[in-house]
């Protein structure tokens, strides 16, 4: 069965967060696919060699960037 990609990044919204957006990120994050993967071992690779505030600073930017790039 085909799955529809999950669209994550919010729009002109993507610094509101909404359950959705949070569960589809958290299902693609945990499944047993190609991208999954990819997810889980940069996370992996954040939390180990990066400090909080590090990873909330790259949480931010990221996020910053998503939004000035939203169509």
């Amino acid at each position: 069965m085909s799955v529809e990609p999950v669209d994550l990044t919010g729009g002109k919204s993507v610094f509101c967060f909404n359950q959705s957006q949070l569960d589809a990120a958290f299902a693609l994050a945990e499944s047993d696919t190609e991208s999954g993967a990819k997810i889980r071992a940069k996370i992996e690779e954040l939390e180990q060699n990066m400090t909080r505030n590090e990873q909330a600073a790259i949480a931010f930017v990221i996020t910053d960037r998503l939004n000035k790039t939203a169509k």
